[in-house]
C-alpha cells in the first residue's frame, strides 16, 4: 500500500504517531545519547507549534505522539521570542521573517528533520564519523483525539515493558509517563491529554495509571512481555495512587539519574566539560540537596507531582 504524503492532511490541531529507526542494527542509542536526543525534543517541542503528548526513546528507535499546531494562531512578538531562543538572544533578524517560520516551525516534516539532523550532527561530531544515522524516512500515523490518543498513549508508554527494558513504565525516564512522574513534568515538556479521565472523579494522573497498568498486564497475541501480575497486583491494591514515599523512591531514582553529583566546585567543574556536547545555551547551576550537607545536584528535585 503506497504511504500518504506528508502534506496530505492539512487541517489543523493534527495528531501524529511518530516512528523513527536507527539504520540498520549497527548503531544503538545509550544513556548519554537518550538523554540528548530528549534534550533536543524538548527544546525544539518548545521553538515548534507543537503539543507532545508522550514520548519513547530506546535503544535503536524513539516514538513521539504530537500535534501540530498552525502558525497563524501566533502573534508576530511570539514569532520573534522563538526566533531568539532559536538563533540565541543576541542574533538579529528581519522582521519579514514572519511568515517563513510561521510556515516552518508549524510543519510536521520540518520538525522531525530537525530532531534527526541535529542528533545527528551531534553524534558524528562525539565520534569522530560521518554519514547518516537515522534511517531516511520517518513512519507517521494520524491519531484521532480521544479514545484513540489515550490508547496510543499508553501503546508508547508500554513500549519500555515490551522491549523487557523495566517492567514499570514509571521507572522508565525516557518515555512520557516516567518523565511526567520522575520530573513533575519538568519545563512542561508533556502536554498530556487526559481529558477522557476527566469525569471519573479522581485525579486524571491516576487515572491514567490504573488504565496503562490494566492495559499492560493483559497478554499480548504477539507474545511481548506484559506488566507482571504481582506489579499490577500491588498497584490495584493501592489503587494506583502515587505516596509520598513512592514519590521519593521516584525523585531518588530520578536525582541519581543525573549526571553530576558533589560539591558546588566539582559539580560546576565537570559541568563546564561537558556542557558544548548538551542541548543547551545556558550556564545551569547547581542545586544543593535538602538535608546533605555540602553536596549539590545539577538537577533540582520535585517536590510534588501535579
Amino acid at each position: 500500500m503506497p504511504r500518504i504524503p506528508r502534506h496530505f492532511i492539512k487541517e489543523a490541531q493534527q495528531c501524529y504517531h511518530i516512528i523513527s529507526r536507527t539504520t540498520g542494527q549497527e548503531f544503538t542509542l545509550g544513556e548519554l545519547e537518550k538523554e540528548y536526543l530528549m534534550q533536543r525534543i524538548k527544546w525544539l517541542s518548545s521553538i515548534y507549534f507543537v503539543k507532545v503528548f508522550t514520548f519513547c526513546i530506546l535503544s535503536n528507535h524513539f516514538h513521539l505522539l504530537i500535534q501540530m499546531q498552525s502558525g497563524e494562531e501566533y502573534s508576530d512578538e511570539e514569532i520573534e521570542k522563538r526566533l531568539r531562543m532559536y538563533y540565541g538572544s543576541k542574533s538579529s533578524f528581519t522582521k519579514n521573517k514572519h511568515d517563513f517560520f510561521r510556515k516552518k516551525w508549524s510543519d510536521l516534516s520540518e520538525y522531525v528533520k530537525e530532531i534527526k539532523q541535529g542528533f545527528s550532527v551531534w553524534y558524528n561530531r562525539m565520534n569522530n564519523r560521518r554519514g547518516y544515522f537515522w534511517s531516511e524516512r520517518f513512519k507517521s500515523v494520524v491519531v484521532e483525539n480521544g479514545a484513540a490518543l489515550v490508547a496510543c498513549m499508553a501503546y508508547i508508554d508500554l513500549n519500555p515493558v515490551r522491549a523487557k527494558v523495566t517492567d514499570r513504565p514509571d521507572d522508565y525516564r525516557y518515555c512520557g509517563l516516567g518523565y511526567f512522574i520522575q520530573s513533575a513534568n519538568k519545563g512542561r515538556f508533556l502536554s498530556l491529554n487526559l481529558s477522557e479521565f476527566e469525569s471519573q472523579g479522581e485525579s486524571p494522573v491516576i487515572a491514567y495509571r490504573r488504565y496503562i497498568y490494566e492495559v499492560g498486564s493483559l497478554e499480548s497475541s504477539d507474545g511481548k512481555r506484559a506488566i507482571p501480575v504481582s506489579i499490577f497486583k500491588k498497584e490495584l491494591k493501592n489503587d494506583y495512587q502515587l505516596t509520598k514515599a513512592v514519590l521519593f523512591q521516584y525523585r531518588s531514582r530520578y536525582f541519581t539519574e543525573s549526571m553530576i553529583l558533589g560539591s558546588k566546585g566539582f559539580v560546576m567543574g565537570i559541568y563546564s566539560k561537558v556542557q558544548p556536547y548538551l542541548q543547551t545555551r545556558k550556564n545551569r547551576e547547581p542545586f544543593k540537596i535538602k538535608g546533605v550537607e555540602g553536596i549539590y545536584s545539577l538537577r533540582r528535585l520535585r517536590e510534588a507531582i501535579n
